[in-house]
């Protein structure tokens, strides 16, 4: 409970910052640079290293020792890797992007929320640069390489990322200027 109070207190925090500064940040999502408008209010010490980039919204890290699969929680980015589907428009994009924000070695902060895992044994998380606080959830979205997906009670950033891609679709950038057909 003490947690989830916590991270409410962050969500309105980065919701203010995030649109006190998106006035200033008109970004096309061709040219986007990994700098975010939102980031952790305080720095913080790393959990994890990136491993390796799955796709555009799963990331291995390390950690511990040992090796976990992250899927970043509250975003949908296209397929680039299920099985028996076709790699769907802006999907390539979108890991490559997710490549440029955590390059393997990157140090990384992992915050979860109430569900930890998913059916498929992954851990669920919020995934931040432990260098600089950037919220890679956020930046995917707020870039356009990634669509809201909010699954109760994993939910404490929902209204944060739909913000960022209704600004997004609005910019028409990302997959809103590339996949609207």
């Amino acid at each position: 409970m003490r947690a989830r109070m916590g991270m409410r207190l962050r969500v309105g925090a980065m919701a203010v910052a995030a649109m006190t500064l998106s006035a200033c940040n008109q970004s096309d999502a061709s040219n986007a640079q990994p700098a975010t408008t939102v980031s952790a209010p305080a720095r913080m010490s790393a959990n994890a290293v990136i491993d390796f980039v799955v796709d555009g919204d799963t990331v291995d890290v390390i950690i511990g020792g040992r090796k976990e699969r992250i899927r970043l929680i509250g975003i949908d980015t296209p397929e680039t890797k299920k099985r028996n589907s076709p790699i769907e428009c802006f999907g390539p994009e979108a890991s490559a992007f997710t490549e440029l924000l955590l390059p393997v070695g990157t140090p990384v902060y992992i915050e979860r929320d109430i569900v930890n895992r998913d059916d498929y044994g992954r851990i669920l998380g919020y995934v931040y640069r432990a260098d600089d606080s950037i919220f890679v959830n956020y930046e995917l979205m707020r870039h356009g390489f990634a669509q809201p997906l909010s699954i109760a009670p994993n939910d404490a950033f929902a209204e944060l990322f739909a913000d960022a891609a209704r600004n997004a679709e609005a910019d028409n950038v990302g997959i809103w200027a590339a996949c609207s057909g």
